[in-house]
């Protein structure tokens, strides 16, 4: 096969090709996007070289039933562990940083009103935001109508459960009834969508009370938005990370309760890291996608940003489920026990991970939305965590992850992003968005056009070959722990929809934090709840916070 340095792409053989594409670039995109499609090659070649028998499928699963207005209920228990000594202080902003089984109890024993949290919770968005720039919309009239109702209704003996008076913050690409729903990006900056999405409803369902729409970089990457770039509480230099920024910074500054993010490829884990909170990305086609912005339909996920373990265990079991309107959703329950013993459970790790991480090796493939700044500190804290298991009583089972070319896969996420904004791309409205680098999405979709069906078929079948193997390896374990950016597990489980819980384990030597991550198998959110969990109450990392300076 010839190399791609011998026989380059140049903008003459890309203005050729725009005739099959019944398309016109202008001669600045076609130069942008020049080493873009000279790197597809690459992936095209990772796409080739890996055999495939003729028997494997593409990754997608073809139904004709395409709803079920019906749905089968699934259980939502909110056992939750008893919080000892907890009690209202003197000056109620001291509670900020409380978690959400915390919350619950001083609404819950009727010590704080929900009026008084959401006043205060709205209160601090309001001065923070303006150094974090982390909300796109205060939902305050709903946000005041939601918490009286809630305090009437405990008032009343309703008491719907630990989320019930609890202000939240969700990610703007969550649609809300009568707000706009930016999504981010300029060119849908005053979308309104008339209706709300199936999270967003089962969270009011449950009693929580949206106090504001939270930022995401533009279109789900990145932390740079129609508005600005979203702020890392922890060092104000830096972003807060994407795409689930707005979510990862507000809820490590203590502006909200909880928050709602999704990941596609890394866009939960790396602001949960950067800004050193707790983050559940749940398997693929547990939570509706309803309602919420697509980027990558075989791909997408939504899950809780928290202060702790515990309250991810909580508000999933709100959101979980089938809804008659998500094809992908299945009807798995969702049981969460906090006395659950989870040294019953098998744990594995990855010795080469911990290896390269002591070694300060960095990590040559990292997820799309983690950073530039996101270099190997994030994974100076990864021994000491074994230490912790194992100090604990966990007999740690050494595992390898299958050997797959992950530049053979990425052209899925690419593909059908570019699918999924496609309009954009033709009406040329992507002009408007921010970011315009090589990198950022208006080019990446420019030059998606050029992607073959082939080798878009072929890569799923990769995929659905990394299933397999990811599969037999899950045989072994219930839950594996891996530094969070390392031997490619975050890139291989987003493909393969395993589960993820993310927990801060430390600090990098400037104090922003680092993490660790515990990935467990299909449907098994509860296991690997209650492993990262056993390691979060054995260590303090999620009770730091910042300081987050005003000027």
């Amino acid at each position: 096969m010839t190399d791609t340095n011998e026989n380059p792409i140049t903008v003459e053989h890309l203005a050729s090709a725009e005739t099959l594409l019944g398309m016109e670039f202008t001669p600045e995109e076609r130069e942008q996007m020049l080493d873009g499609i000279n790197g597809r090659l690459a992936q095209y070649y990772a796409i080739r070289n890996t055999p495939l028998d003729n028997s494997i499928p593409m990754s997608l699963r073809f139904d004709v039933n395409i709803s079920d207005p019906n749905p089968p209920a699934v259980p939502r228990g909110y056992a939750m562990s008893a919080q000892d000594n907890v009690t209202r202080p003197d000056n109620l902003e001291d509670v900020a940083f409380y978690t959400v089984t915390q919350l619950a109890h001083l609404i819950r024993t009727r010590q704080v009103t929900s009026v008084e949290l959401t006043e205060m919770y709205l209160s601090r968005l309001k001065k923070y935001n303006e150094v974090l720039e982390c909300v796109v919309t205060f939902t305050e009239e709903l946000a005041m109508e939601q918490a009286k109702r809630a305090d009437a209704e405990i008032a009343n003996g309703h008491y719907r459960g630990p989320l019930h008076g609890i202000p939240w913050g969700a990610k703007d690409l969550l649609a809300t009834k009568d707000y706009k729903t930016t999504w981010g990006a300029m060119p849908y900056k005053d979308q309104l969508i008339d209706l709300d999405s199936t999270v967003v409803k089962r969270l009011e369902d449950a009693g929580a009370v949206l106090i504001a729409k939270l930022t995401l970089g533009a279109l789900a990457y990145n932390d740079i938005w129609f508005g600005g770039k979203t702020k890392n509480p922890w060092d104000l230099s830096e972003g807060s990370s994407g795409s689930s920024a707005g979510p990862g910074s507000a809820t490590a500054a203590g502006l909200v309760g909880f928050s709602i993010g999704t990941e596609t490829m890394g866009s939960i884990v790396s602001p949960s890291t950067r800004c050193g909170i707790t983050g559940l990305r749940p398997t693929f086609g547990r939570v509706s996608r309803h309602g919420a912005m697509a980027l990558s339909w075989s791909m997408d996920k939504i899950g809780p940003m928290c202060r702790s373990v515990e309250d991810c265990a909580l508000v999933f079991s709100a959101i979980y489920g089938p809804d008659g309107h998500d094809m992908t959703i299945t009807p798995h329950s969702f049981t969460w026990n906090p006395a659950l013993n989870p040294k019953t459970l098998r744990v594995g790790y990855i010795p080469s991970a911990f290896e390269s991480a002591d070694a300060g090796e960095s990590d040559s493939d990292k997820p799309l939305e983690a950073m530039d700044e996101l270099e190997t500190t994030n994974r100076v804290n990864s021994s000491a965590v074994l230490d912790v298991m194992r100090e604990q009583g966990f007999d740690l089972i050494p595992i390898d992850l299958p050997e797959t070319d992950m530049n053979a896969l990425f052209i899925i996420l690419v593909a059908e992003a570019a699918a999924a904004f496609d309009g954009i791309t033709r009406d040329n409205s992507d002009d408007t968005m921010q970011w315009q680098d090589a990198e950022a999405w208006p080019n990446m979709f420019r030059s998606a056009r050029f992607i073959t069906a082939v080798e878009y078929i072929n890569a799923g079948r990769i995929r659905s070959q990394l299933m397999y193997d990811m599969a037999q390896v899950m045989n072994d374990v219930d839950v594996f722990v891996v530094p969070s950016f390392g031997a490619n597990a975050l890139q291989i489980t987003n493909y393969t929809g395993h589960p993820t819980v993310v927990v801060p384990n430390g600090f990098t030597p400037k104090h922003t934090p680092t993490s660790i991550s515990f990935i467990g198998g299909l449907y098994k959110e509860a296991e690997t709840l209650a492993v990262a969990k056993a390691y979060q109450d054995a260590t303090d990392w999620h009770l730091q916070y910042p300081d987050v300076p005003l000027d």
